[in-house]
């Protein structure tokens, strides 16, 4: 099931697949979905729900897998993916692909306020804490903490890799 908010904008060029297994799909009220970004519901039941304002820009990929949750306010650049599922691999007699998909990590969750430089991916168990900042070309499988003013430092999180 595809839910996008009558305020929210996709390009035409996007494609955002349905699902066959029932996963939903949500796009909040003015976020915009970009050009060449791919929704592909695949390797679980997951959902992807995108907060209210939040971007994905060109050339992203959106696997549900085991679900991504996405919050309010979030900048997605460039090029990114998010990958929240795992390909089973420990039966030497069989393929790879013949296995399926391996048990889940808890999925991907951005928090509010983040923003996600060109070229990450985000892999399942993936947690961007609100106000994060992933510098481009990042590879994200863990917990990322908040922005913290206490932390002593203008900069947020810059080529963080958990």
């Amino acid at each position: 099931m595809i839910q996008i908010d009558p305020l929210a904008s996709v390009s035409k060029l996007a494609d955002i697949e349905d699902s066959a297994r029932g996963s939903r799909i949500v796009v909040g009220a003015r976020s915009v979905i970009d050009s060449f970004v791919k929704v592909k519901p695949v390797g679980g039941t997951g959902d992807l729900t995108i907060g209210e304002g939040s971007v994905i820009n060109a050339g992203c990929v959106l696997y549900t897998g085991n679900g991504i949750a996405i919050g309010n306010g979030v900048a997605v650049a460039a090029n990114c993916t998010f990958a929240p599922v795992n390909h089973a691999y420990q039966d030497k007699g069989r393929t790879i692909r013949e296995q399926g998909f391996g048990p889940s990590k808890g999925g991907i969750t951005v928090e509010d306020d983040v923003w996600i430089g060109a070229n990450c991916v985000l892999l399942d168990g993936a947690l961007l804490r609100r106000g994060c900042v992933i510098g481009a070309g990042s590879v994200v499988r863990g917990d990322v903490p908040a922005y913290s003013v206490n932390a002593g430092s203008p900069l947020r999180v810059i080529g963080w890799r958990t």
